[in-house]
């Protein structure tokens, strides 16, 4: 298993420098990761920042770490956009960066500024918008002729650093079927459990055996079951007790996750809390 921090865009983490500071100190207690949120309005009283910037900085500030959105709502933006900015970031990071993308769960970030707003349709984006960022990595030629996005004939260069291609991880709400299905034609999976206003609610160890079970199952079907896959477990440890967080973590771990993330945010402590957190290390057995 390795282990990640994840911290939002917005509150305290909106200032930049702060969250180089906060990244160098993970990479110095032994983290193998820090994603970023993004959200672009989550609540109107927070200061927000742009996540790949935080992102660039991220990349600026560390040497060893890996980094990447977790997740980018991808049918809030346009994918050619998308696709120079993770091969810019690529390089930046000389190879580090993991893709994590989704739909978007917060309705109201997309309604608010006339995108997209009904769940069917950027699921149909996301798939659109997948196809046409590896189209676009291949730096061949490429067009496109979906519902959604139309591409006539274009080339981008440079190719990524990380070949065949930057890792792409997908959201997916559990139980249901068809997020991991989309998944499973990538490289790894954050699930997710959603209360009804959206917010995030944890996942058990039994909920990831059936992610696994669901993703291997769905993998079988599309003929890529031999390549690695990842599976990505956000959760909370006392760091105070190494103990008792390496078990939380390993009980994971046995359940077929290969991620293990640290919910660093506001809502479970004060910024010094959270960088003492950050500093205490990662739960590892």
């Amino acid at each position: 298993m390795r282990y990640a921090i994840d911290i939002p865009n917005f509150g305290d983490f909106a200032d930049p420098h702060l969250t180089a500071e906060v990244a160098r100190e993970a990479e110095a207690a032994g983290w193998d990761a820090v994603w970023v949120w993004d959200h672009i309005m989550r609540d109107p009283a927070d200061p927000h920042a742009d996540p790949w910037l935080l992102l660039a900085a991220i990349a600026l500030a560390t040497e060893r770490i890996r980094l990447g959105p977790m997740v980018t709502p991808l049918p809030r933006r346009r994918p050619w956009h998308l696709a120079r900015e993770a091969v810019t970031l690529d390089y930046l990071s000389r190879g580090r960066l993991t893709l994590g993308v989704g739909n978007g769960s917060r309705t109201h970030e997309f309604a608010a500024f006339g995108d997209e707003a009904d769940l069917r349709t950027r699921a149909a984006m996301l798939d659109e918008g997948l196809d046409v960022l590896t189209g676009l990595w291949t730096g061949h030629p490429f067009s496109f002729a979906g519902v959604h996005y139309k591409i006539d004939n274009a080339t981008f260069l440079p190719l990524p650093i990380q070949q065949p291609r930057i890792p792409i991880w997908v959201a997916a709400t559990w139980p249901v079927r068809a997020p991991f299905r989309r998944a499973a034609r990538w490289d790894g999976v954050w699930p997710l459990r959603r209360g009804p206003d959206g917010a995030g609610l944890p996942l058990t160890a039994d909920d990831v055996r059936g992610v696994c079970a669901t993703i291997a199952e769905e993998r079988a079907i599309a003929g890529n079951d031999s390549a690695p896959f990842d599976v990505l477990v956000a959760g909370t440890t006392p760091g105070d007790d190494p103990a008792r967080a390496a078990a939380t973590a390993r009980e994971f771990a046995d359940a077929g996750a290969t991620w293990w993330t640290e919910r660093i945010n506001p809502s479970r402590g004060s910024l010094e809390q959270m960088r003492q957190r950050v500093r205490q290390g990662p739960p590892r057995s």
